[in-house]
């Protein structure tokens, strides 16, 4: 699989970045557009989504160097080449929510519109990550074990995935595949839910931490190239975590929160 884009001379520019770049715009779209259709103050958020976006990639970046320092340390020029890939998205995922947080704080936000920001933002949050997820097809990595090429042509992947998979004469699991439809089924989740009409404001963000928490830790049983804490999986550890979090929101939101229909009107 070719990682080049496009080349002009000194200047590469890698799929890598392109998938990110159109999940980061497409998910802020998608982000934008829905508190449009909630009334809320949009300018606010296209001022506060500059910095989601900086420190989103800071976390991302900085988890991933972090679970891999024996080989950072020892190549310093490589932290920054984040087109090589390297984001963790679970970095990105805490950051960007403290980072909303923060900012909703600082800017005197109340506390439900706060949430609601963040309700609202998963939705471009699944989406840049349904996208983004391709930027590791073409970096070939990100992939489960070994397979063959009966049995994914048995769940009709398409044979340039397949090809792209197949790295070194071996065919592997295309796990960013699986993680982009299982995270795709999710969108469509929140979409639905969204419009029903007892939805109380924290339960987007709540669904939204759950099913990727129990989509992260199935694909991340099947990968081969995990962040390790000791023995274990760094993302499933995670994943237990953000599901819990999910979790007491999801009750804490049922118990006390408002209806989106009542703070509409």
């Amino acid at each position: 699989m070719d990682r080049i884009a496009f080349q002009f001379g000194y200047i590469t520019i890698y799929w890598y970045s392109i998938t990110m770049l159109l999940g980061v715009l497409l998910g802020g779209c998608l982000t934008y557009f829905e508190l449009k259709r909630l009334k809320l103050d949009t300018k606010f958020f296209l001022d506060m989504i500059f910095y989601v976006i900086i420190f989103g990639f800071l976390g991302a970046r900085i988890y991933y160097v972090l679970f891999n320092l024996d080989y950072y340390t020892n190549n310093l020029a490589e932290i920054i080449a984040i087109w090589n890939g390297g984001l963790a998205i679970h970095g990105a995922i805490i950051a960007g929510i403290l980072t909303i947080i923060l900012y909703c704080y600082f800017h005197k936000k109340k506390f439900l519109e706060m949430i609601r920001y963040l309700d609202t933002c998963s939705l471009g949050l699944i989406l840049g990550q349904i996208i983004g997820r391709w930027g590791n097809f073409f970096n070939s990595e990100a992939h489960g074990g070994e397979t063959t090429r009966a049995f994914l042509e048995s769940l009709k992947i398409p044979n340039f995935i397949i090809n792209g998979m197949t790295i070194n004469g071996i065919i592997y699991h295309p796990t960013f595949l699986y993680e982009s439809v299982l995270n795709l089924i999710g969108l469509i989740i929140l979409l639905i839910v969204r419009k029903l009409k007892k939805l109380k404001i924290g339960m987007l963000l709540s669904i939204y931490l759950m099913w990727y928490s129990l989509v992260r830790f199935f694909i991340e049983s099947m990968r081969t190239d995990s962040l390790m804490f000791y023995n274990l999986k760094m993302a499933q550890v995670i994943s237990i975590f953000l599901f819990i979090v999910g979790l007491v929101s999801f009750i804490l939101a049922f118990k006390y929160s408002n209806n989106y229909q009542k703070e509409e009107k």
